[in-house]
C-alpha cells in the first residue's frame, strides 16, 4: 500500500508541474496519462495486488488521482481546436465566395432592345395603368359600344364593373398621350396586356406589347414604312426582307400587317413560318381621323401613324422559343440559356 501511495504522489507532482501550452502537448498528455495504455489505466491494474483489507482505501486514492488527471486535461481542452494544425483554417483576408449572377428575362431583353431602337430616332417612352376605363381602352379608339371590333378581344372586366377592364392593348397609353394635346407626338408604349384566353403553347391570358404612335403635320404612309424598315434592319439584320399586307384595325385607316422573311430558314420554309417563308411581326396603319377627332385633333391639319407588336412574337423569332408558357414558369433551366445574351 505504501508503494502505491508513493507512485501516486510522484505522478501527481509530475502532472501539477506539467505545463500544457499547445494542442500537441495536450494530446501527448492524454495519451500518457488517460489513454488505454496510460498511467491511470496501469495503476488501476495494480489493484489486484492490493490486500483485501486495503482495497477500499486504495480505491479511494486511485479515484482521486484519476479525477485530478482528468481535471488537468479538461482545463486545457480549449487548446484542442485552437491550435490543431490538421484542422482547416479560415483566412479572413481572402475575398468571399462569388454569388451567382442572375440575368434579365428574355422578354425584358427584347423589350429593352425594341425601345432602344425607337429611342434612337426620337421616340420617347410612355406608360399607363394596366386597369383601364372603357373610354381609353375602347371607345376613344374608334370602338364605340356594340362595335364589332370589340369581339376581336376577350376582355377581363374588373369587379363586375363594365366600365373598367384589364387593358387589352397598350393602345390605351396612346389614347392617354393624345388626350394631353401636346403635339407633335412621338412615343413608344411598352407594357403588359391581358386577354381572356385559354393558356396554351400559342396563347396566354397575359402577354406584352410595344406600340408606337407618331402624330405631326404631313405624316404619310411612306414615313410609317421607312420607320418600320429601320426597326427591322436594326432588330434582325440587313439581309431581312419585308412585305406589307392590307388588313383591318378600327383605329387605323389604311391598315396593314407587316411580314419579314423567316430568319430561321431564310425563306425556304420551316415550322416557324409554316412553310411560307414569311413571318408576321406587327400591325400598323395611319391613325383614323375619328380617333384624332376624339381628342380634339384636327385631321385636316395633323396626320399620324401607329403600329403595335407582341414582344413574345419578336422573342420567338429571335430565339426560336415556341412555347409561350415558358416565359412565365420561372424555370431556371430555361432562363439560364439567356445569361450570355
Amino acid at each position: 500500500m505504501s508503494s502505491l501511495k508513493e507512485q501516486l504522489q510522484q505522478h501527481e507532482a509530475a502532472i501539477q508541474a506539467l505545463e500544457i501550452t499547445s494542442a500537441k502537448a495536450l494530446e501527448e498528455y492524454r495519451i500518457q496519462y488517460l489513454g488505454t495504455k496510460g498511467i491511470v489505466k496501469m495503476i488501476f491494474g495494480e489493484m489486484k495486488n492490493v490486500p483485501v483489507t486495503e482495497k477500499k482505501e486504495a480505491g479511494q486514492l486511485l479515484n482521486a488521482f484519476k479525477q485530478m488527471a482528468e481535471a488537468k486535461y479538461a482545463a486545457h481542452e480549449h487548446l484542442k481546436d485552437a491550435g490543431n494544425d490538421s484542422s482547416p483554417r479560415e483566412d479572413l483576408s481572402l475575398p468571399g465566395d462569388a454569388l451567382p449572377l442572375g440575368t434579365r428575362h428574355p422578354l425584358r431583353k427584347v423589350e429593352n432592345e425594341i425601345v432602344s431602337i425607337f429611342e434612337k430616332i426620337g421616340f420617347s417612352v410612355a406608360t399607363g395603368p394596366e386597369i383601364e376605363d372603357d373610354w381609353h381602352n375602347f371607345t376613344s379608339l374608334n370602338m364605340p359600344e356594340n362595335h364589332t371590333a370589340r369581339d376581336m378581344q376577350d376582355t377581363f372586366y374588373v369587379s363586375r364593373n363594365p366600365d373598367y377592364v384589364l387593358r387589352t392593348h397598350t393602345s390605351s397609353v396612346q389614347a392617354r398621350v393624345m388626350e394631353k394635346g401636346q403635339l407633335p407626338v412621338r412615343v413608344i408604349c411598352p407594357g403588359r396586356v391581358y386577354r381572356n384566353e385559354t393558356i396554351s403553347a400559342r396563347a396566354h391570358c397575359f402577354f406584352h406589347q410595344c406600340e408606337g404612335l407618331y402624330i405631326d403635320k404631313n405624316v404619310s404612309f411612306a414615313d410609317l414604312k421607312q420607320t418600320l424598315y429601320y426597326f427591322v434592319k436594326e432588330m434582325f439584320g440587313e439581309d431581312v426582307r419585308v412585305r406589307f399586307r392590307p388588313s383591318y384595325f378600327p383605329f387605323t385607316e389604311p391598315s396593314a400587317e407587316m411580314d419579314i422573311s423567316c430568319t430561321v430558314c431564310g425563306g425556304s420554309g420551316c415550322s416557324l413560318c409554316k412553310h411560307t417563308g414569311w413571318v408576321e411581326i406587327l400591325g400598323c396603319g395611319m391613325v383614323h381621323p375619328n380617333m384624332l377627332r376624339n381628342f380634339n385633333i384636327d385631321p385636316d391639319v395633323y396626320t399620324g401613324f401607329a403600329f403595335g407588336m407582341g414582344v413574345e412574337r419578336i422573342t420567338q423569332i429571335k430565339y426560336q422559343v415556341n412555347d409561350l408558357r415558358l416565359y412565365s414558369q420561372n424555370d431556371v433551366r430555361f432562363l439560364r440559356q439567356f445569361q450570355s445574351l
